[in-house]
């Protein structure tokens, strides 16, 4: 599941780079929650909740079903 989750954010990512931000894959737990960290412009952006929720939540939820339960920003602004 961690090398399909790693494709799939090779997809997103230049959505992200776009604006100068970007994230990497730091785990996937038993929990089916995905641990990521965001880069550049997305790491203090005061939208970096939606952009892990609506964004990157909704697209590998869309994609893996119930293989991903969240997904959560080791360095969010929550």
């Amino acid at each position: 599941m961690r090398e399909k989750i790693i494709e799939a954010l090779e997809q997103i990512r230049p959505f992200l780079q776009r604006d100068g931000g970007d994230v990497q894959f730091v785990d996937y737990t038993e929990d089916k929650v995905v641990l990521v960290e965001l880069q550049g412009h997305c790491a203090g952006c005061p939208h970096s909740q939606y952009t892990v929720k609506e964004g990157i939540e909704g697209c590998l939820v869309e994609m893996f079903g119930d293989n991903v339960k969240a997904v959560e920003a080791i360095n969010a602004l929550y």
